[in-house]
């Protein structure tokens, strides 16, 4: 497919009716002006694809890094190490199944308000606040990655919003109590590949419930949730299927 990457200036009377575009009824009658780019689900990872580059989605790494010296977003450059805890491109590829030139982590995506939808498959970024309809949920951070508030069968939980998580986790022995989801092989930089169960949990974000599938996270790298006092990961299933606001900077995830 060919590759795009366009500027939307959204106009104040979108009311008139001319263009019809999505966002701009989202978004109301404020003027906003943004950078948009492909955003495509493969192998249940997400991409965001600037120029011809694939980049990893990634809400859940601090840092970003690729095999490309630097990252430009609304005309902001970013400069980027080749690796990140002993990950390269080349060695993220493989465990993906997918090339790409790196990871797009939260010290980028912070400094923006963001916009997914991955339905028409794609995002955008913006310097200016955004708004979108929907349920507003309450962001907290640690090291640069979002913690939201969920409740698992009637318990709240602090659990990181990682989108380069192609499934969530729960870290509680509750887990196998629920419908069985099969084995998957997932990856995490500096402990590499790691099988996990499984399981279909419903969670409950605001006053929606989901039903996601969660695995358990391999010894020290579980440990590493206590240090934020978090319980799991919601990981990018709630991107699938629904317009999704990630607003770091107010502290917000907006869910449609």
């Amino acid at each position: 497919m060919a590759f795009f990457a366009k500027r939307l200036i959204w106009k104040q009377n979108w009311k008139t009716g001319l263009s019809g575009n999505h966002y701009e009824q989202q978004f109301g009658s404020k003027g906003y002006e943004m950078q948009s780019f492909p955003l495509t689900f493969r192998d249940r990872h997400l991409f965001v694809t600037i120029g011809d580059h694939d980049w990893l989605l990634d809400t859940g790494a601090p840092m970003s890094f690729g095999n490309i010296p630097s990252l430009v977003v609304e005309n902001k450059s970013f400069r980027l190490p080749e690796i990140y805890m002993g990950l390269t491109a080349g060695k993220l590829s493989e465990f993906i199944g997918h090339p790409t030139v790196g990871i797009m982590g939260a010290d980028v995506l912070n400094e923006f308000d963001i916009l997914l939808d991955a339905p028409k498959g794609q995002v955008s970024f913006a310097e200016s606040p955004l708004d979108l309809d929907g349920v507003a949920i309450k962001t907290e951070e640690f090291m640069g990655i979002p913690i939201i508030q969920a409740n698992i069968d009637g318990t709240a939980r602090r659990m990181f919003f990682d989108s380069g998580a192609q499934i969530s986790y729960l870290q509680d022995e509750s887990l196998s109590m629920f419908p069985a989801g099969g084995m998957i092989t997932d990856f995490y930089p500096g402990i590499g590949q790691f099988q996990t169960e499984t399981y279909l949990v419903e969670i409950t974000l605001g006053e929606t419930r989901y039903t996601f599938r969660c695995g358990s996270l391999p010894g020290l790298l579980g440990m590493t949730l206590m240090m934020a006092d978090t319980q799991g990961i919601v990981g990018n299933e709630i991107l699938r299927n629904r317009t999704v606001g990630f607003f770091p900077r107010r502290q917000q995830l907006v869910l449609t």
